[in-house]
């Protein structure tokens, strides 16, 4: 190829680039740019603040925002940027905890009923619909009293909870999968049934259940949240998402910025993975 083809080919790519990056939603580019950040701020929180998250500065406590604490200083003199950079590690990493609890055990349940089917379905989605007639906080709670406190253990049951909105999508995606013309022919041309289901049945019913898990990665942020407020969550002085917006309602009246700093990242975050899992499902057949 010589240097006027590769720069005439480098010229027809770089329209269709252009083009394709037009076309995504400001929102929708706004919604990963967070998701990036607060990912950022969980794999390498030295590198966005100098401050510790759990030690705080004798003589600064409840500093209001400015060019020193960006977000203000808590009632131990402790930089509130830093323990929200800190604390997403923590909220995250119960998140993708939850999701993957959810998903691996949701998927495979609906993955069994729909491509069985007869009295196997029907057990295993009665034992769904029994879950979803619990209240997601109520049967968090209850799991949280059988397992214990902590983060972990918080995860675990958030995730849980979600098993069965992950395993009713993947039943109903893995029965019109199962309806197709191109399943029939692979059983037809003598495939077996754990063949077929994996190699035509699983891959073409994920499309949708991904876009299910990211929009649950933003619940499960706001449910770790809420429970990580009641106090089942992480024990102080851990920068935990909820755990601070719990500690700075106590200072409402003269530091209004210890609530609404934390409480606007939950926000923005769930938001975001509330876009993204849009976007993703407009991909979905």
């Amino acid at each position: 190829m010589t240097a006027e083809t590769a720069s005439a080919a480098s010229a027809d790519i770089r329209p269709g680039w252009t083009t394709r990056l037009k076309r995504v939603p400001v929102t929708l580019a706004l919604a990963w740019t967070v998701v990036f950040i607060v990912l950022a701020w969980a794999a390498l929180p030295s590198l966005f603040t100098g401050y510790s998250g759990t030690e705080g500065v004798p003589g600064e406590q409840l500093r209001p925002p400015s060019a020193e604490h960006v977000l203000g200083t808590d009632g131990l003199g402790r930089d509130l940027y830093a323990r929200i950079v800190y604390g997403a590690r923590h909220s995250l990493s119960g998140a993708f905890v939850a999701v993957t609890v959810g998903l691996l055990m949701g998927t495979l349940l609906g993955l069994i009923a729909g491509a069985r089917g007869g009295w196997i379905d029907a057990v295993i989605m009665r034992l769904v619909d029994s879950m979803l007639a619990v209240p997601s906080l109520l049967l968090s709670l209850s799991i949280i009293v059988l397992l214990g406190f902590g983060t972990i253990n918080v995860a675990v049951a958030v995730g849980a909870v979600s098993v069965a909105r992950f395993a009713r999508l993947a039943r109903s995606e893995v029965v019109r999968v199962r309806r197709s013309e191109y399943v029939e022919a692979a059983f037809g041309s003598g495939g077996t049934f754990w063949a077929v289901l994996y190699r035509h049945v699983l891959p073409n019913s994920l499309t949708s259940v991904i876009a299910l898990a990211a929009l649950q990665f933003g619940s499960a942020i706001l449910a770790i949240s809420t429970l990580g407020f009641l106090g089942y969550g992480a024990p102080p002085p851990t920068p935990e998402w909820g755990l601070l917006i719990a500690e700075g309602r106590n200072y409402l009246s003269r530091a209004w910025w210890l609530t609404a700093a934390p409480g606007l990242v939950v926000v923005l975050v769930v938001l975001s993975a509330d876009r993204i899992s849009k976007a993703l499902g407009r991909t979905a057949p």
